[in-house]
């Protein structure tokens, strides 16, 4: 897996982390539970797009900096943690595929059955891998045009505003 879907991965794992509280406190309607299709679809989608992935990395990447942080004020202890911490991994690593599960809903409750086997189906197509082989590059590549020109209009609205405040007799 590439380091930009990785991140872009991680990213939709730290979203799903912070917003679960939210997600929690909705008031709206249940919609009815997805059909096991559907939620098949659903994962197969962000196998496709490296939330999979990446949601296996968080419990292994957490341990390893619990280790690193811990060690280098005793590390005298660091076979000892190391071993506790391979000792209570798969603990933390179930609550990391009922948060795959959960996000799997979450996509699988957002469409139809059909719109999200459609989803499912164009990444497992020759034309769904093409875009998720050049998705990295072209995020990369858009990257470097969009931050140029989202600091230049940054730059143009100050100094707009600036004008058209000045015609008011306000300076700031």
């Amino acid at each position: 897996m590439s380091s930009a879907r990785t991140a872009k991965g991680l990213l939709f794992a730290a979203i799903v982390f912070a917003s679960a509280s939210a997600w929690a406190e909705d008031t709206t309607p249940t919609p009815p539970a997805p059909s096991a299709a559907a939620l098949a679809a659903a994962n197969a989608i962000l196998a496709d797009i490296g939330v999979k992935q990446s949601l296996g990395l968080v419990v292994p990447g957490m341990l390893t900096e619990l280790e690193r942080n811990v060690t280098n004020t005793r590390p005298e202890i660091k076979d000892s943690l190391r071993e506790t911490l391979r000792a209570i991994q798969p603990e933390f690593d179930k609550s990391a595929v009922q948060m795959l599960n959960q996000a799997a809903a979450i996509l699988a409750s957002q469409m139809s059955e059909k719109e999200i086997a459609d989803v499912a189906a164009f990444f497992g197509s020759p034309a769904g891998k093409k875009y998720l082989a050049v998705e990295p590059v072209f995020l990369q590549k858009f990257s470097a045009v969009a931050e140029p020109w989202r600091q230049q209009l940054s730059t143009d609205i100050l100094a707009r505003a600036r004008e058209e405040m000045k015609k008011k007799g306000v300076e700031f």
